[in-house]
């Protein structure tokens, strides 16, 4: 009995020592993760972080209830240190940790820690546009949105203008579809509240209008803003078009004008195609239309010159440039559009200049196409010294008077604007 004895001695022995192990592990366990609980609420996540990577060891034993303490303190260090991505990681592993063992400890402290991840995201990508890091921060907004997709669209919406403004136009692309697809609008509503006594009018949050709604000094009015859907189909195809695929441009073009017909940007984005595709009429025509929505489109005028300039209407190219002068006086190309085509007409007076013989008759004739030319000078001058009193360093315009000066033989001002020239 003896002998049959020692060996169960011995099992209780590896049994009580192990015993002891595990619960000087546990203990261990505790009590690290005490410590680095300390530092993060100290705020000192680099110190957290380097004692939780130095600790890391501790997840090849421990229990679940320790394990997603460790995964819920890598994340909000690493949401402390802007690492974003990492930290929604470690979010997860350490919700997906109490899922499987049943615990409910750190799943709502990690849901209001990604509530605050969503403003950090955003604040964090309002700084990086600011930057012109606008590649980052639309990764950074997409990360925003995957946080909530359901209530988080606006986000997405935002990553695809940053994607945009850094030329990613695949994911810009990708970011655009998504939205059609979810059917976002963007659509919100503002609230505004105008003081009775003083009669201003101000926008409110919906606390603050809920507030004044008990009050009789303020009328209160609400208001829809616009649906975005317009805009994102119009971006899907103007990145088509970058992409010179201008078959799905055209298709996403119909597309959003069937749902707002009437909008300019649209209008003009389908007219931008035509032009790109050769169809110069097609062009003018929608620019018509667009001037029959916003007939005090400055550039719109200025469009239609260049059409009718390239379709060998110069009278009408010149009426287009005068009107979008008086329009918008403070827009150059339009001045000196209107300079040349003014001055198109020289080259055919120096041809019948030149083809006349030495008889009197010539010579009258030579004489009136003469006079008809410097007509013509004269009448592209004014232009031109309006654009210098708009840009006194336009190159163009001073080397064009210069040259005009010079032809029509007014020596004080081809001096005046050769010097000027010279003086840049």
């Amino acid at each position: 009995m003896k002998i049959k004895s020692k060996p169960f001695i011995m099992k209780l022995y590896s049994t009580f020592f192990l015993a002891m192990f595990i619960c000087f592990g546990l203990v261990a366990q505790k009590k690290e993760l005490k410590s680095i609980q300390k530092l993060v609420d100290n705020k000192s996540y680099h110190e957290a972080l380097s004692q939780l990577d130095a600790n890391s060891s501790l997840l090849e034993s421990a229990e679940a209830k320790y394990a997603s303490h460790y995964y819920y303190l890598v994340g909000v260090s690493k949401q402390g240190v802007k690492a974003f991505s990492e930290a929604i990681d470690a979010y997860g592993k350490a919700r997906a940790t109490e899922s499987g063992a049943n615990l409910k400890k750190y799943s709502p402290l990690i849901e209001a820690a990604e509530s605050a991840l969503s403003t950090d995201l955003v604040n964090n990508a309002v700084s990086l546009n600011g930057d012109e890091k606008f590649i980052e921060a639309a990764q950074t907004l997409y990360l925003a949105y995957t946080l909530d997709k359901e209530n988080n669209q606006d986000y997405l919406y935002f990553a695809a203008s940053s994607a945009v403004n850094g030329r990613d136009y695949e994911n810009a692309l990708a970011y655009y579809l998504s939205l059609k697809d979810l059917n976002y609008t963007g659509i919100s509503t503002k609230y505004y509240a105008t003081e009775v006594a003083s009669g201003e009018e101000n926008e409110v949050d919906l606390t603050s209008y809920n507030i004044y709604k008990k009050s009789k000094d303020f009328t209160l009015r609400e208001e829809l803003t616009p649906s975005r859907l317009p805009e994102i189909v119009k971006n899907i195809a103007l990145i088509h078009l970058n992409r010179g695929d201008n078959e799905a441009a055209m298709a996403a073009v119909k597309e959003a004008r069937s749902l707002a017909p009437k909008d300019i940007g649209l209008i003009l984005t389908e007219a931008d195609l035509f032009i790109k595709m050769g169809d110069e009429q097609r062009f003018a025509a929608l620019m018509q239309e667009a001037i029959e929505q916003d007939p005090n489109n400055a550039i719109l005028y200025f469009n239609l010159g260049v059409v009718s300039s390239n379709q060998g209407s110069r009278e009408e190219a010149i009426t287009y440039y005068k009107k979008a002068i008086q329009l918008d006086p403070d827009y150059e190309a339009t001045y000196l559009n209107l300079a040349s085509m003014i001055l198109e007409g020289e080259s055919d007076i120096v041809s019948q200049m030149n083809s006349l013989g030495t008889t009197a008759a010539d010579n009258r004739k030579y004489d009136a196409l003469k006079a008809k030319r410097e007509g013509l000078f004269l009448e592209a001058v004014p232009f031109l010294e309006q654009l210098i009193a708009i840009n006194p360093t336009s190159v163009e315009a001073l080397t064009t008077l210069k040259n005009i000066y010079g032809t029509i033989g007014d020596t004080p001002n081809f001096k005046k604007y050769r010097d000027l020239l010279e003086s840049l």
